[in-house]
């Protein structure tokens, strides 16, 4: 177990795809806290972390099936405060004494409303000042019947312990999830929790950057490490940390990989080696990338060779600088929980990222991924902490696959030059109109269809492409950007007027989820 000077949270997961926004939540309170699949938490376990509080996360099993996940009991031996979440209450309840029945119409998934019982406690100060509290539930079973020392503290329509609580051990639970942002007091019910525990807020993103230097180096030692470098805001902060670390030891490797957008491979090179003063490779890798494209459709296919094909090339430049044992990678929390489950937890996959489920099971290096547990907004907090400068922080994510999962269906360099002409329009008119900040990520998709148009007195059949605009916080859950019709109408006549091949643009206004941020 690692020398952590800071009091800990445990947060055992049980599977939920929002188990990190917990961890998040705790951490805009300056908590120290880390996340552990089920299966590795033993009593071992607990007596080696030795937390000052544990949360038991949601999850999709159902704890009446047979094998379904559990904490060890020895979890509520220790002492210490605990809050079970969704399923974390579910399995409380079933192994304290209580009872969970499945659904037959108790069901609940979405937006709810919780009231107060007339019993009060320190974790609900704050809530309730309307009378009510909205809330996001999502579960199939409930509890029927509470255990002995419990008692309700909010009930919903179709939950009546939405909230229960054995004051005496400090034992909290709660049908709902408060930290996603569809439950809007929630962060107030984490505050009051770790406040209950007597948690002092002592770690910051200064003890986070400190503590991954000490990983890194404690990681790599000696050996070279060599870096994948995007140009993104990612993969750029990751690197500037590992030099930190390990100085001239970090190579870093920028792969021209012909999916990049309008001028990219300029930017990023004349960036890194003027203003970091960084040991650089630039891999012109257009005609390997694109071959072997050539023909696919399939998304997880291509994700897949653009995956396999980034290791090649790390692995050919590692040779050149000593025979590098490690890779550095950009890899956020977000590509984490949508590819493979976390730490390796029970989450679903939702789709391969080049540089976590795409990457082939058996590879020449080691990673290191000191974002991988971090949101997108905590990594331009770290970046701003490591001096990078705020135009550069701020700029919107760019996928490593670049523009290949910008063009559903079929690959080719004609779509691809199309694609960079009418995303450079979008975004220099995002930027014309004071936009830019405001949005957190914006592109072009080429749809794989052609359309049928006129232009002049001349009939077209060309493409037809679809803007892409949208607002979050994490990445997790994101919705489209209002742009006015007026905005949209300028922009759509730029595109059409300005890129040969586009005849028909379209607004994307899909929130995810349902739908994901990128197209493919």
């Amino acid at each position: 177990m690692e020398n952590i000077s800071h009091d800990r949270l445990l947060i055992i997961d049980f599977g939920s795809q929002v188990t990190q926004l917990i961890a998040r939540r705790l951490r805009e309170l300056n908590v120290y806290c880390e996340i552990h699949p089920y299966q590795n938490v033993t009593d071992q376990f607990l007596t080696d972390f030795a937390p000052r509080a544990v949360i038991l996360s949601g999850g999709p099993a159902s704890v009446l099936d047979a094998g379904s996940p559990r904490p060890p009991a020895g979890v509520f031996d220790l002492g210490v405060p605990i809050l079970g979440v969704c399923y974390g209450q579910q399995v409380m309840m079933h192994m304290l004494g209580g009872t969970v029945e499945q659904g037959h119409g108790t069901a609940e998934f979405g937006r709810a409303y919780v009231t107060p019982s007339d019993t009060k406690t320190d974790l609900l100060s704050g809530w309730f000042n309307d009378g009510q509290e909205q809330v996001w539930m999502s579960h199939g079973d409930h509890v029927s019947a509470i255990a002995p020392g419990f008692s309700v503290y909010g009930t919903s329509p179709n939950a009546p312990f939405a909230i229960i609580a054995d004051t005496t051990r400090n034992f909290f639970a709660v049908q709902f999830h408060p930290e996603v942002h569809h439950t809007p007091n929630g962060a107030k019910l984490y505050e009051n929790f770790t406040r209950l525990a007597g948690f002092t807020g002592d770690w910051t993103m200064g003890a986070y950057r400190e503590e991954a230097i000490r990983k890194i180096r404690e990681q790599v030692g000696d050996q070279q490490v060599i870096c994948g470098l995007s140009g993104g805001v990612d993969s750029s902060v990751a690197a500037v940390l590992i030099h930190e670390a390990i100085g001239d030891q970090l190579t870093c490797v920028f792969v021209d990989h012909g999916l990049l957008r309008q001028n990219e491979a300029e930017e990023v090179v004349e960036m890194f080696r003027d203003h970091y003063n960084m040991p650089l490779i630039h891999a012109d890798e257009r005609e390997l990338f694109l071959g072997e494209l050539d023909g696919q459709s399939d998304p997880e296919t291509k994700r897949k060779i653009i995956g396999r094909l980034f290791i090649d090339v790390f692995d050919k430049h590692a040779k050149t600088v000593g025979g590098a044992k490690f890779l550095a990678q950009g890899t956020l929390y977000p590509d984490v929980i949508e590819s493979v489950s976390f730490s390796g937890g029970p989450s679903v996959t939702i789709k391969s990222h080049h540089n976590v489920g795409g990457l082939p099971e058996k590879m020449g290096m080691k990673l290191v991924e000191p974002l991988r547990e971090l949101f997108k907004d905590e990594v331009r907090a770290l970046g701003r902490e490591l001096g990078l400068p705020t135009s550069f922080i701020g700029r919107h994510p760019f996928p490593g696959p670049g523009l290949a999962i910008r063009c559903p269906g079929e690959i080719t360099r004609e779509k691809l030059d199309i694609l960079r002409k009418a995303d450079a329009v979008f975004i220099d008119q995002i930027r014309k109109h004071g936009l830019y900040d405001e949005i957190w990520q914006a592109f072009v998709a080429i749809l794989p269809v052609r359309t049928v148009g006129v232009m002049g007195d001349s009939r077209t059949y060309d493409f037809a492409c679809a803007l892409r605009a949208v607002t979050s916080v994490d990445g997790m859950t994101a919705d489209y950007y209002p742009f006015s019709h007026e905005f949209l109408g300028e922009t759509a006549t730029r595109i059409i007027n300005e890129v040969k091949g586009i005849n028909r643009v379209t607004y994307d206004i899909t929130s995810k989820p349902p739908g994901t941020i990128e197209w493919d």
